[in-house]
């Protein structure tokens, strides 16, 4: 998900390819996305590619009737679609329609619905969780991981003086730096990597490429009084 205040996301392994569709968000499918289960399921399928009902249940510990509810109001809505090759017999398969959403937080937190402004502040929240999860997940699995990874992830803040145009400056900088790493991963050329966590031992060069995740939040910060 990328939050976008102008006038106008993570690719998945085995969902749709680079280059397809970036959604955005308007206040009739942010509505139709705002619930937690289902902006956990868009998030399963475009991470972990096309699965079925039952297995988005068992990998996110929801009934399988729970899942395929929600699956379809994703499909009425164009979050997900059919993906009819991998069907065999009785079970239907589902898959992300886009590789990313974009959230106009400028435009629709001033909705004079305030259904939308909900909806927005509960995708706002829950992607905030997930992410929050998704790094203790990796704090707590590190060890599980070759050597080489654990030279090459990164937790860190800064504190800036920033105005809103460069604080806007920034993110949009930070964004095309994941960007160019992003083509240059589907093309398939070496990017190299920086160890942010100050520990350069363990090259990786014989590690091959896996998912990375990477978050940015960049927010002001009340003076002190």
């Amino acid at each position: 998900m990328q939050r976008d205040d102008s006038s106008a996301a993570p690719a998945a392994r085995q969902g749709p390819t680079p280059g397809e569709e970036i959604r955005t968000l308007d206040p009739r499918s942010l509505r139709a996305l705002s619930h937690p289960l289902r902006i956990r399921l868009l998030n399963a399928l475009r991470e972990y590619g096309p699965a079925t009902a039952s297995q988005l249940g068992a990998r996110l510990g929801e009934s399988s009737g729970a899942t395929s509810y929600h699956l379809r109001q994703l499909a009425a809505h164009g979050f997900v679609v059919d993906a009819p090759e991998y069907n065999s017999g009785r079970q239907r398969w589902w898959k992300a329609a886009h590789r990313g959403t974009v959230l106009n937080v400028g435009q629709l937190r001033t909705d004079r619905d305030p259904e939308v402004r909900g909806a927005m502040d509960l995708l706002l929240h829950e992607i905030a969780t997930m992410h929050a999860q998704e790094l203790g997940t990796w704090l707590g699995t590190m060890n599980e991981w070759p050597a080489a990874w654990h030279s090459s992830w990164e937790i860190s803040d800064q504190l800036l003086r920033l105005t809103p145009e460069r604080a806007r400056a920034l993110t949009r900088e930070l964004n095309a730096v994941v960007e160019r790493y992003r083509q240059g991963a589907d093309s398939g050329a070496g990017c190299g990597t920086d160890a942010g966590t100050g520990d350069d031992s363990g090259t990786g060069e014989d590690v091959p490429a896996s998912p990375f995740r990477v978050h940015i939040h960049g927010f002001p910060r009340a003076e002190e009084s």
